[in-house]
């Protein structure tokens, strides 16, 4: 025979319309006395709603990021048989001593009137120090000291021995949760591989705060703001070029023909209101590696094991603009020929500048291409737009004299610097790609107009 209870939330102290932050158990579960059903969090401290018995969660009331308070019910607990047998089974009897019972013959008390009534098991407030540590519940959390976490992911953490200093958080607030363990196990033992959701490649970044300076003690100065697409940038940027594996694959390729042909149809393009640019030469040499190369076409998975390979061929190029850097994407590249390509560029970067940019305009990109060859230099190493796997970075071309086997000719050569995840792609692979790449801009034949 069972019973149903409702399992309710306890005194908290003064705090009341406190959220749900993590659901430890689900529906179906066996609990015992003293498990952890679901964990609240207040301004002050981390606490947790036990089971007051052991049992089978029969409903849960409570949805993540809903607030409860004192007397709300949590969920429904089928109470065992054996817990419910425990509960009415009579007290053993007291001992007496020979002196007791010779004044007063011994009396079993009435379970009921010896046996207190159960009480619901206190709440106590964890504070997010160190594993194990438990706190009163006016403890502040200090998250730059200690990690934060709950005391059901704790206990999870220190069964499986893992230093949740070392572990990052994804949760609200970067509160570690029980995925964001099981994730850094999982790297730990793959080498790396794998990443916790939301982690920069598996590394615990404690970077020291850089010192405060105060630059106007040796001179005069000022101070502008970054533009909120450079501040954006910022912090994408960052975290690309820490927790991606960069290497920097540089060829060459001949562009003598391709820029002949370019100048040559220079009026017509113009004629049809834009400029024919190198770069969208570039774009159709760009289709035509990822057909060949498909694991350049592609992105790795959360779970840091999973190619997802992609079937169409979205190209993004870096623009120029008076707020910092935006990466336009050109969609379906493959249907589309030189000129339709030329007229399409032409548009897409007039948005970025005037701002006008849709964020359908900016996603879906398969692999990026960073031109600086309007204004110089010979090579570079451009950061990885994730969670795409490489990116192609141009310098600017210049006249070269080339040996073709029997003398040397003036020839223009274009600088290529293509950056690849090397989780992703390795070095001989990158090799080939560049080759292939420039071999398709040095013969026009093989690109389809």
């Amino acid at each position: 025979m069972s019973n149903t209870i409702e399992i309710k939330v306890p005194d908290i102290g003064d705090f009341g319309a406190v959220p749900v932050i993590e659901i430890l158990v689900a529906e179906g579960d066996q609990v015992d006395a003293e498990d952890g059903l679901v964990t609240l969090e207040s301004d002050k401290a981390t606490m947790e709603v036990p089971s007051p018995e052991a049992g089978v969660i029969r409903e849960i009331r409570v949805k993540l990021d809903d607030t409860v308070s004192e007397g709300d019910v949590v969920a429904l607990l089928e109470v065992s048989a054996e817990a419910q047998e425990a509960e009415t089974q009579p007290p053993p009897e007291q001992e007496v001593t020979a002196a007791a019972a010779e004044q007063q013959p011994a009396e079993v008390a009435d379970p009921a009137e010896q046996a207190p009534a159960p009480k619901p098991p206190e709440v106590k407030p964890v504070s997010a120090g160190p594993a194990g540590e438990r706190a009163s519940g006016a403890a502040a959390v200090d998250p730059s000291r200690v990690p934060y976490a709950s005391p059901a992911v704790r206990r999870f953490s220190r069964e499986l021995g893992v230093d949740l200093a070392g572990v990052n958080g994804t949760g609200s607030k970067g509160r570690i949760t029980r995925d964001d363990v099981t994730a850094h196990v999982k790297s730990v033992m793959s080498g790396g591989a794998a990443a916790p959701s939301g982690s920069i490649g598996g590394l615990n970044l404690d970077f020291p705060e850089l010192p405060e300076v105060d630059f106007s003690r040796y001179g005069e100065i000022d101070k502008q703001e970054l533009t909120r697409i450079q501040k954006i940038s910022a912090a994408h940027l960052h975290r690309n070029w820490v927790g991606i594996p960069h290497v920097t694959q540089h060829d060459e390729a001949d562009i003598t023909d391709m820029e002949a042909f370019r100048l040559a149809n220079a009026e017509d393009a113009k004629a049809q209101g834009f400029k024919l640019t190198p770069l969208v030469f570039l774009i159709k040499a760009m289709v035509a590696s990822l057909r060949r190369f498909p694991r350049f076409n592609a992105s790795l998975d959360r779970d840091g094991e999973t190619l997802i390979l992609k079937k169409y061929f979205n190209v993004g190029v870096a623009v120029d603009t008076p707020d910092g850097l935006m990466v336009p994407v050109l969609r379906d590249c493959e249907r589309k020929g030189i000129m339709e390509l030329g007229a399409e560029l032409a548009e897409i970067s007039a948005k970025a500048r005037e701002k006008k940019l849709k964020p359908q305009d900016i996603q879906g990109g398969c692999i990026s291409i960073s031109s600086l060859g309007g204004i110089g230099g010979t090579a570079f190493t451009p950061i990885i737009n994730a969670p795409e796997v490489a990116i192609l970075g141009v310098s600017r071309s210049a006249m070269k004299p080339v040996w073709n086997g029997s003398e040397f000719q003036p020839r223009l050569m274009l600088p290529l610097s293509l950056s690849y995840d090397h989780r992703v792609i390795d070095g001989a692979d990158a090799a080939r790609f560049t080759r292939f790449l420039a071999s398709r801009l040095e013969d026009l034949r093989r690109l389809t107009l």
